[in-house]
């Protein structure tokens, strides 16, 4: 079986300028991969390279496979069912001019769906998404809907294309805590329903604990680490790593002092 996504020594320029120095990852069928690091990491670069979103103003080059099926990374296209993704403002990814419905209707219909079945389709999407409601959901803008419910939508847009690859590129940044909780049960059950290999982007290490199985740490364009959840947490070996655990412990213990001072 061919891995779902394979990136060989992916450069990003623009100019003279490297922004993203070789990166290289492999996600197999039904794996969840972690990209961590701060604001300036060069994440999002990465992710938008593997989506075919990079700015024309930039300059990519390197090996990308998707399905066993080699792409142009420098390429806008990229083949129908190998790649979909979530981005963090749901505000910007929905068209707040046109209802839920009709725009889950664009990838059906590419699926040769039509008439009653597109609407069924759509509903169960929302609902495999946990959204209360789908077919008032259906009916609404995005303006009408919380920010939780419109990364849901989003979600559900994304796997209305039934894409082999799920790249969510902070996803949670601008949720709060119980929707954050909920996009990432959404993801989690939306990988394990359909086998997707998700690249879960963020820069919150306990978030993509929860979800990935393991991370790669870019710093500054490049990757400094990468494995298991449990070995990075347990005994990280760049000081960059220890930087992101260490921050995640301090607000573990922020938040069990403040429980218990309110306990109190």
């Amino acid at each position: 079986m061919p891995e779902a996504l394979l990136l060989r020594d992916l450069d990003v320029r623009v100019g003279g300028l490297t922004l993203v120095h070789s990166v290289s990852l492999s996600l197999q069928p039904g794996e969840s991969v972690a990209l961590l690091g701060h604001s300036g990491s060069g994440k999002s670069l990465t992710a938008a390279a593997i989506t075919g979103g990079l700015s024309r103003m930039l300059d990519a080059t390197g090996e990308l496979v998707l399905d066993g099926t080699a792409v142009d990374v420098g390429s806008s296209l990229r083949p129908a069912g190998c790649v979909a993704a979530v981005q963090q403002d749901s505000s910007n990814a929905l068209n707040p001019l046109v209802r839920v419905a009709r725009q889950l209707e664009v990838p059906l219909r590419r699926r040769g769906l039509q008439g009653r079945q597109l609407h069924d389709r759509a509903a169960e999407l929302l609902d495999a998404c946990s959204i209360d409601d789908p077919h008032r959901v259906l009916r609404s803008y995005p303006a009408e809907l919380s920010g939780g419910q419109r990364q849901r939508a989003c979600i559900a847009l994304a796997l209305a294309c039934e894409a082999k690859v799920l790249v969510a590129d902070e996803p949670t940044t601008a949720l709060d805590v119980v929707s954050q909780a909920q996009v990432l049960d959404t993801l989690a059950a939306a990988r394990e329903r359909a086998g997707l290999a998700l690249l879960f982007i963020t820069h919150d290490l306990a978030a993509a604990s929860q979800i990935c199985d393991r991370a790669v740490v870019l710093q500054n364009g490049r990757i400094v680490e990468q494995g298991t959840f449990r070995a990075l947490v347990d005994a990280p070996q760049h000081p960059y790593t220890r930087e992101l655990v260490d921050l995640v412990r301090s607000q573990s213990m922020v938040g069990t002092r403040l429980r218990k001072e309110t306990a109190a």
